[in-house]
């Protein structure tokens, strides 16, 4: 089987700050190196170290973009409850 496309994810990080980032990306294990590293989103760098808390996978780029704005919308409290995680 030929894997022409790739897979695309949406993610939630956790910053060293406790906030929470929502992004995209076709490799997750990349993205979190990137972040980690202070060449991710500039939202993340300072904030690191960041760990990857959620993730959903999709086939295609448009379905990933559209959810992860349906995710930035959501209030913390509705991220956490989305993942299973309480507030601590």
């Amino acid at each position: 089987m030929e894997d022409k496309e790739k897979t695309n994810y949406i993610y939630i990080l956790q910053c060293a700050d406790s906030t929470l980032y929502t992004g995209w990306t076709t490799d997750l294990e990349s993205r979190l190196k990137a972040h980690n590293s202070g060449s991710g989103a500039k939202y993340t760098r300072g904030r690191g170290p960041v760990r990857l808390l959620y993730s959903e996978a999709f086939d295609t780029k448009g379905e990933a973009l559209k959810r992860e704005k349906q995710i930035q919308k959501l209030t913390r409290i509705k991220k956490l409850k989305l993942m299973g995680l309480e507030e601590e």
